[in-house]
């Protein structure tokens, strides 16, 4: 038998729970009762009971709508605040205000009227009086814009989907301009004018090409995207409008003419750099060639010796060479104290102003390379010349004599003397591909567009370019996934003969070692373009169907123009004393550069040596160095002679007495200290090197500021300073404001370690006002720190500068 359903059924857990809750309601009641209080505590308890769950339902609103507002920006302002007259950045968000550029334009906006008028009166008016026979008497009678600003209401910033050479800003911009230009044309006796204008909309500045020199933008472009809202009030536009070639035109044709011309593709271009500075940016053309003939040396110095120094022998010369960061190392000649290379070198100058020509000799030897000596000549001398024939005194050494030939090579960019330089070079009959240059190449390799994709299907390259003339190659950098690479880089080669010579040009994909495709360009090609310059996309062989590449190439034919001198002129190029010092060069001996080839016989033998009576330079012709001022070397001559002639015992006498300055002599006590400072005085006695600061010299910019009211003074960079052992110096630089010696004003570098050319560049101040300074003396000292309990520790060198200068103000840097 089914069995029955359960008579009574109790939830009594609910039953307990509801019990719980009648009883805690109930019961604080019986208690009022019980203890005999009024019904006015419940009445407050019930309204504490409400204002606490009120609070926490506000503060639970609050809460939501601001995670709301977090969540979608836009549509929480949308739905709490009226959006008809919004600006740009409230409505969407990644448009942001610019009110700091609202104020620059508020305090450009009289120049920016200045320009407007002058843009109506040399643009406008000229191109309005050209479009028509009936307006040749047009003119501007009165032009002004108003004092109320142009103003941005939002800009926005495009990151995504640009290319990286440009800068994309949407600027939200309103104009309501309370201006009035009237204009007239007087044949038909019609004047009219515009009372106000205003202007809405979005205008596009597109900032372009980004370049790698200032003011980094080339050039700023300017339109709208789209029809901007335009209203103009007119003044007598019914007699405008009778007038003959207008009578056509109506009130909404004159708005449409005028908005459409503001509107893509129309736009206005401010270019920032001319459009030669931009190509000269991107295409740097060099200032000339320098070809330098390395022929030979008489008289080195023999620093070989055997039997632990008992018996000396020779030396095996080789050069090295430097312009700027090209680097070239000429052959060794075993054993011989009077070498012949007669080797040829031809390096690029850009900046002739700011460069040398280095040479330093050294001798070869199985663990560490002897100096031999060294050669400073500046270019602006060499380029002046033309040609230099001569044979130089080597420096920091005690002997030897190095004869050099040095050719200035103009880059002409006509072909009219090619066959002239051939024949000069004896390329015009040999076949090879190298030797002595007529031509340089220049190449700037832009971008490639629709490369194939490589050994795997629908997969971007990583994209290089190879580039070649002749034996010489040079390679781009590489791109990564991508088959529309863009590279911006430059390239030079040296041509011997453009009539025969080709330049290569295959592009591969680095991450499968394949060819993505190729060309070849006879250089003859160039010979017959305009200017010797070809700029154009080049389509690729073995690629792509429509795979080009983008490149600007250019030829100059190396010129050698002597100039016209009278019969009795004499030149002698500038010798500059070497920065760097034989001991501060010990860690540069034996650079990884490629040793010379041996001499082609086909090359130009060089012309013979001239006698050391008819070429040698006088060393009173040496200049000073290029900062150096001519005071200050007098001073220190004077100085440093009367430091001699006391016996190394100088000490200036408006110095305290209680913390005399201590000479050089009583500070270096090593050998070859002492040693050193003897033969650099012994010279400046002599006056071998008169101006030349053989005890060193300091670079220093000194300033007064007059609104911090302080003296400003930068250490940059010593130069040539003794060395206190073998390995050079410790220096450090320590300067007072004298008369205050004490330790509060003293200021110190760092230490650099040995070396005798150090570089500091470090900025210190004295708390100072001008009319105080210009009555004070700066105290300079050069020291060397040596380690913890050394002997080694004393000055290199001091100096005293007064500063009672009007020119404190402005500043000065000197050596």
């Amino acid at each position: 038998p089914e069995s029955a359903p359960p008579l009574l059924s109790v939830d009594v857990t609910g039953l307990v729970s509801q019990f719980a809750r009648s009883f805690v309601l109930i019961f604080p009641v019986y208690v009022l009762g019980y203890l005999g209080l009024s019904f006015s505590w419940v009445l407050i308890a019930l309204c504490g009971l409400f204002w606490i769950r009120r609070h926490r339902g506000g503060k639970s609103s609050r809460l939501g709508r601001a995670l709301a507002f977090l969540e979608d920006e836009e549509e929480a302002v949308r739905l709490s605040v009226s959006s008809a007259d919004l600006p740009a950045w409230v409505h969407f968000p990644d448009t942001e205000r610019a009110e700091w550029l609202n104020k620059t334009v508020k305090q450009m906006w009289p120049f920016i009227c200045q320009f407007i008028e002058k843009l109506f009166r040399e643009t406008i008016e000229p191109a309005v009086r050209g479009a028509n026979n009936h307006l040749s008497t047009f003119s501007f009678t009165k032009i002004d814009i108003g004092h109320q600003p142009l103003r941005i209401n939002g800009v926005k910033v495009y990151t995504e989907n640009v290319d990286k050479r440009q800068i994309i800003l949407d600027l939200q911009i309103s104009f309501v301009g309370n201006c009035e230009i009237d204009l007239e044309i007087k044949r038909y006796f019609c004047r009219a004018g515009v009372k106000s204008i205003q202007i809405h909309g979005t205008m596009r500045v597109i900032l372009e090409p980004l370049i790698g020199d200032m003011p980094l933008i080339g050039a700023l472009s300017l339109f709208f995207l789209r029809k901007p809202l335009l209203e103009i009030n007119w003044t007598g536009l019914t007699n405008l409008l009778d007038v003959p070639g207008l009578n056509g035109l109506s009130d909404t044709i004159i708005l449409d003419i005028i908005s459409n011309y503001l509107v893509l593709p129309n736009r206005i271009t401010v270019p920032l750099v001319s459009e030669v500075q931009i190509a000269q940016l991107r295409f740097p053309i060099p200032k000339g060639v320098l070809r330098i003939h390395f022929i030979e040396a008489q008289d080195l110095e023999g620093k070989d010796t055997y039997l632990k120094g008992i018996v000396k022998g020779k030396s095996d010369p080789y050069g090295i060479i430097r312009v700027g960061n090209q680097i070239f190392q000429s052959k060794v000649i075993k054993e011989n104290l009077n070498p012949k290379w007669n080797e040829v070198y031809e390096a690029l100058v850009y900046e002739h102003p700011g460069q040398e020509l280095e040479i330093e000799l050294f001798d070869e030897d199985p663990d560490k390379d002897d100096f031999l000596g060294s050669l400073m000549i500046d270019l602006i001398e060499v380029e002046k010349e033309r040609l230099l024939d001569e044979w130089f005194t080597l420096d920091e050494v005690s002997k030897g004599k190095l004869h050099l030939k040095l050719e200035w090579l103009t880059l002409m960019p006509t072909a009219d003397n090619l066959d002239k330089v051939l024949t000069s070079i004896r390329a015009d009959k040999d076949q090879a591909n190298d030797g002595l240059s007529s031509a340089l190449l220049i190449l700037y390799l832009d971008s490639a567009r629709n490369l194939p994709s490589g050994k795997k299907i629908n997969s971007n390259p990583n994209p290089l370019v190879l580039l070649s003339v002749g034996h010489k190659a040079q390679e781009s950098k590489i791109r990564y996934k991508t088959n529309e690479p863009v590279w911006e880089e430059n390239f030079t080669f040296f041509v011997h003969n453009p009539k025969r010579q080709d330049l290569e040009v295959e592009v591969r994909d680095e991450q499968h070692q394949c060819s993505l495709g190729n060309f070849k360009l006879p250089l003859s090609q160039l010979l017959e373009s305009e200017d010797l310059t070809m700029h154009q996309r080049f389509h690729l062989s073995n690629s792509g169907p429509n795979s080009t590449i983008n490149m600007k190439i250019a030829l100059r034919v190396l010129s050698l123009e002597k100039q016209a001198r009278s019969p009795d002129h004499q030149h002698s190029a500038q010798v500059k004393r070497p920065s760097l010092s034989k001991d501060a060069r010990k860690s540069s001996f034996k650079p990884q550069v490629p040793v010379s080839p041996t001499p082609d016989p086909n090359k130009p033998v060089p012309a013979s040596p001239v006698t050391d009576s008819e070429k040698k330079t006088d060393p009173a012709e040496k200049s000073q160095p290029a900062n150096a001022s001519p005071q200050w070397a007098a001073e220190l001559s004077r100085s440093s002679s009367s430091l001699h002639a006391s016996n190394l015992s100088y000490s200036p006498s408006h110095l305290s007495v209680k913390e005399p300055t201590p000479s050089i002599a009583s500070d270096i006590s090593l050998p070859i200290a002492t040693q050193e400072l003897r033969q650099r005085l012994r010279q400046l006695e002599n006056g071998t090197t008169l101006g030349q600061s053989p005890l060193g010299q300091i670079q220093l910019t000194i300033r007064h500021s007059s609104q911090r009211n302080k003296l400003i003074v930068v250490v940059h960079s010593c130069r040539n300073l003794i060395a206190f052992s073998e390995e050079g110096s410790d220096p450090y630089v320590r300067m007072y404001l004298l008369p205050d010696k004490r330790r509060s004003g003293r200021r110190k570098t760092h230490v650099s370690k040995k070396t005798l050319n150090p570089v500091f560049d470090q900025m210190f101040d004295f708390s100072v006002s001008l009319p105080e300074v210009q009555r004070r003396t700066l105290d300079v000292a050069v020291k060397n720190s040596g380690g913890f309990l050394s002997k080694d520790k004393g000055l290199l060198g001091k100096l005293l500068i007064p500063l009672a200068s009007e020119e404190l103000a402005k500043g000065w840097t000197q050596w």
